[in-house]
């Protein structure tokens, strides 16, 4: 029961800046709303001015005001994506960027059914016609050159960069848009920017993270990937350049691999498994503390330098006007620096900063987490039919951040002998255990000091989360002695008994809650099926059940419930524990009653019946709690909730599962009912 495969994790949605002075109060709102409207008209109305600087300016300001989600229905309502579709193919190629960038900014920011509008609305045609003059240009070396801050700009490259992203963005959130991409064999488009890793590493990764993306679960776009196609994965999966975004460009490229593994010859197998894993393993044998907090001094080393050096500049600003007010004899006015310009144009002094140390560390943080995401999936079951759950849970909407929790619970050694030689050999798991530790406390207070880089700490939390959903998964698919023997069991069980427990309160986050239960739980089945001593109190096991039976995520619920359910079954064949298993029972009533999730109802039920099943402790405290009475009277509930509410929202095998409960059900109070007449 309660069993899932997570078989895809997805990234994070971009995380919007916000709207400066948005109203509070509905009258405010209201009001608010109003001149957004007014404001979203006006500037897809100047997308049809004869002014290519006009156009850009209206594309640029778009993109900003998207990424606040309450403003979205208000360009949708002011035809936005049919205004600004026929901007990627515009004649401006200024405006051609800025257009992609507005779009990726919308698509990022509107979620899964503004996407699918976007598709509907037909805007894969232009931006398709868009990719095609891109590779064009790429193929050609063109260069369209316009100076910017010093430096030539490559526009082919840059509006590739934002196009391929647009297509990213679309493909991970559309059926529609994957249907789009293999009919217009768009992955030749995809091969061909990777190919610029060696010069443009930025529209590299963004073609590798839409590549993983739409390489996963699409056996139709197999056929597509000719051998040509696989020299190139394969080119910059044994490249060698030494920094964060090169890293996070081979652990896509490894993810894309493995998911399109199937059409690598047979003869070649092996070696790409142990390629994929070498991979994953320097990824995530990189320390991020360190690397972070380097990059975060050298920051601020490089920001204190650049104010002394405007300070000096200041300074013999005014002496050369004291001097020239000395010569002249009249007064000047006083000199005004770039902050004091009220006039200008340019806007990248009120943006949040992006330096190049921060770049790499988003880049390293982003690598870990896609490495842990593979290797949850090479550690889950590729079999449907292997999945007694689907994924349930509600935490999807909280953060945007689209996990589809735990894996399956896989018999030991259900993986090939390659991947688990080199799983063992490149010792992911220590790797993986060192990940489920947080980020140190000088770290993460060093990134607080700045606005720009306060947001890795959620980064960092992800990856942690992560790193313990990796870590079931391997709990799952290892036997003993590859965790490291019982020894190895009862350090691991210290270790995330310390993860709940070592501060005051316990954790509330259900995105963590959900993955440190799905740890947790794995460990007990283990350490139970091994007849090793449960590491956790009763008290323990109480105080964290408690908590995750009020977490919105349906899946920590069900986790929970599940470790109520594997502890109680242990504790059942022992001797005077009749209290705690009554209080057990009570708690497992209570969710079964209260849950608003057959998943969890029917988990909690299943629970019961493995706790009180047996045991001579168990029938005493059944017998003090009327245990069979309250399932009687629960029966009918239950029946009633499977058919009302069964239909529509669960799958058939969803529906089959519950069935077995229900029926378990009536032959477990049966079964006590006959016990009880002797």
């Amino acid at each position: 029961m309660g069993k899932k495969k997570t078989n895809k994790f997805s990234r994070p949605q971009f995380s919007p800046i916000g709207l400066p002075n948005i109203a509070s109060g509905v009258e405010e709102e209201e009001a608010a709303a109003g001149e957004v409207c007014s404001l979203a008209g006006d500037l897809l109305e100047k997308l049809q001015s004869v002014s290519p600087d006009v156009r850009e300016f209206a594309c640029a300001n778009i993109s900003k005001l998207v990424q606040e989600k309450k403003v979205i229905p208000s360009f949708l309502q002011k035809d936005a994506i049919k205004c600004l579709g026929p901007m990627l193919l515009d004649p401006s190629v200024a405006v051609r960027e800025t257009a992609a960038g507005a779009l990726r900014n919308l698509s990022a920011c509107g979620g899964y059914d503004v996407c699918d509008e976007m598709v509907k609305q037909d805007v894969m045609t232009p931006l398709i016609a868009l990719l095609r003059e891109c590779c064009t240009g790429l193929d050609a070396s063109v260069v369209i050159p316009r100076k910017q801050k010093g430096a030539d700009k490559n526009y082919v490259e840059d509006i590739a960069n934002e196009a391929v992203h647009l297509l990213w963005n679309l493909c991970e959130s559309s059926s529609r848009a994957v249907s789009v991409f293999n009919k217009e064999g768009l992955l030749d488009v995809c091969i061909q920017c990777l190919r610029q890793f060696d010069t443009n590493v930025e529209l590299a990764i963004s073609a590798a993270y839409c590549l993983q993306t739409i390489t996963e679960d699409n056996a139709e776009l197999l056929p597509s990937l000719i051998p040509s196609a696989l020299q190139v994965l394969e080119m910059v999966l044994l490249s060698s350049q030494d920094t964060t975004e090169h890293l996070l460009l081979r652990t896509l490229v490894a993810g894309t691999i493995w998911n399109v593994k199937s059409v690598v010859p047979s003869s070649s197998q092996a070696d790409t498994i142990n390629a994929i894993i070498r991979i994953l393993s320097e990824t995530l044998e990189k320390n991020a503390n360190q690397i972070i907090l380097r990059l975060r001094e050298a920051t601020c080393t490089m920001l204190k330098v650049g104010a002394e050096t405007e300070m000096e500049e200041e300074m013999i600003d005014a002496d050369e006007d004291v001097t020239s007010k000395l010569e002249d004899g009249m007064q000047k006015a006083p000199h005004k620096g770039r902050a004091g310009n009220m006039e200008s144009d340019d806007i990248s002094d009120l943006l949040p900063a992006r330096s190049e140390e921060l770049r790499h560390a988003i880049a390293l943080l982003s690598a870990q987490q896609t490495a842990l995401e593979i290797i949850v999936n090479m550690c889950c079951s590729e079999d449907p039919s292997d999945d007694e759950w689907e994924e349930m849970s509600s935490s999807d909407e909280s953060d945007n951040s689209m996990i589809e929790g735990a894996g399956t619970l896989l018999s030991p050694l259900c993986l090939s002998a390659e991947i688990l030689s080199a799983l063992m050999n490149y010792l992911i798991p220590k790797k993986v255990l060192e990940k489920t530790e947080f980020t140190d406390s000088v770290t993460v207070e060093a990134c607080m000091k700045s606005p720009s880089w306060r947001h890795l700490v959620a980064k960092m939390k992800r990856i942690q989360c992560r790193a313990l959903t990796c870590l079931h998964n391997l709990l799952s698919a290892l036997d003993v002695e590859g965790l490291g023997g019982p020894a190895a069991l009862q350090a691991l069980s210290q270790h995330l008994t310390k993860l709940v427990f070592s501060e005051s309160e316990l954790p509330k986050d259900s995105e963590f809650l959900e993955a440190v239960t799905s740890a947790i739980r794995s460990l007990l089945h283990i350490m139970a099926t091994q007849n090793l001593p449960q590491f956790m109190s009763a008290e323990q096991l109480m105080m964290l059940c408690e908590a995750g039976a009020q977490c919105e995520n349906t899946s920590a619920r069900v986790n929970v419930v599940a470790m109520m359910g594997i502890s109680g079954h242990v504790l059942a064949k022992g001797d005077n524990t009749a209290e705690t298993l009554k209080m057990m029972g009570n708690f497992l009533l209570q969710v079964a009653a209260k849950d608003s999730s057959l998943v969890v109802v029917g988990e909690a039920l299943d629970a019961i019946i493995d706790v009180f099943a047996d045991g001579k402790e168990a029938d005493k405290a059944a017998d003090q709690m009327k245990l069979v009475q309250a399932l009687k009277s629960f029966q009918p509930i239950f029946k009633s909730r499977i058919q009302k509410e069964g239909k529509g929202n669960l799958t058939p095998d969803q529906l089959l599962v519950l069935d077995n409960v229900k029926m378990n059900l009536r032959r477990f109070i049966a079964y006590q009912e006959a016990l009880a007449k002797k």
